[in-house]
């Protein structure tokens, strides 16, 4: 990365009052920071006031850790406080280095197309991450999975809550090791335990093969079959205890008519999986979406 190109991301939420982006602004120039890219939102109904700011770190002449401890006196006067690990917990500041190399840990089960696409993108260049590990309960994703060099992780899960809570344990332990910004759930077709679930808020990601909220839980496709809908979808959000109810970060659908089958459906349905899966992860790697009262704000 040249210098030039490095940036100290502020991610930044507060009551909503006149004066905030004065007062951040201000103080950035009074650093001798250079703003590349600004963006803010209001919303009306909680009264809270967002921004995403990306400064060029080679315009301050101190480091990250400096830019927070200078930083922490503004924000707490505009009545924010530090969220160290953000995410869907309901963010209010928080300062990244792009320089830092994001890590990336990716469960699945059977089915490869998101994983497949991930891994094209991560070779291609287009997704600058460290994929540190897959994990998965089959191990059918484990060949393609090292032609690209990234440790496979076959965990079996057996059927009654003890073997499930053994096999849970181990992908925790597996994902932990590798501190990753980002655990994506790519069709992992396991449902995260409670305290996973609270452990990883605001880090699990998860690709819902359904345009939530509707057709929750299994076998969207025949749902949607059923009812006879005209646009598939998929939803790419946050994990929560709630099932398939976590702050929604990305969402597209596609076109279908009454002579698709359900074959047909989910065909179409993947195509979208992958791209919505693969937008909403950069997003959250580039520190893109804010959190707050379970909803968000995606810059």
């Amino acid at each position: 990365m040249h210098p030039s190109e490095r940036r100290y991301v502020i991610t930044f939420g507060c009551p909503d009052r006149t004066g905030i982006v004065a007062r951040i602004a201000g103080f950035i120039a009074e650093e001798g920071g250079w703003i590349v890219e600004a963006a803010y939102h209001t919303d009306p109904d909680t009264g809270w006031f967002f921004t995403r700011q990306e400064v060029r770190a080679d315009s301050l002449p101190y480091d990250v850790d400096e830019l927070r401890e200078r930083f922490g006196p503004v924000a707490e006067s505009l009545g924010a406080d530090e969220d160290v690990e953000g995410g869907a917990g309901g963010l209010h500041w928080r300062i990244d280095d792009t320089g830092t190399r994001r890590r990336v840990v990716v469960l699945v089960s059977k089915e490869g197309h998101c994983l497949y696409d991930l891994l094209g993108r991560v070779a291609a260049g287009e997704l600058d991450v460290d994929v540190s590990a897959v994990i998965g309960n089959h191990d059918v994703l484990a060949d393609v999975t090292r032609a690209h060099g990234i440790p496979f992780h076959h965990v079996p899960f057996g059927t009654d809550a003890a073997s499930k809570a053994e096999a849970f344990a181990r992908v925790a332990e597996i994902t932990d090791a590798a501190d990753p910004h980002a655990i994506v759930l790519a069709r992992f077709m396991q449902i995260l335990p409670e305290h996973l679930c609270h452990a990883w808020t605001g880090r699990a990601i998860n690709i819902h093969h359904s345009f939530l909220p509707s057709f929750v839980g299994a076998k969207p496709y025949h749902q949607a079959h059923v009812r006879g809908v005209k646009l598939v979808g998929a939803t790419c959000h946050y994990v929560t205890a709630e099932l398939d109810a976590g702050p929604i970060i990305e969402q597209d659908v596609i076109r279908v008519d009454h002579g698709d089958s359900i074959p047909d459906m989910v065909r179409k349905g993947r195509d979208i999986e992958k791209v919505v899966l693969a937008r909403g992860l950069r997003w959250h790697l580039e520190n893109r979406v804010l959190v707050h009262a379970g909803r968000t704000v995606v810059f």
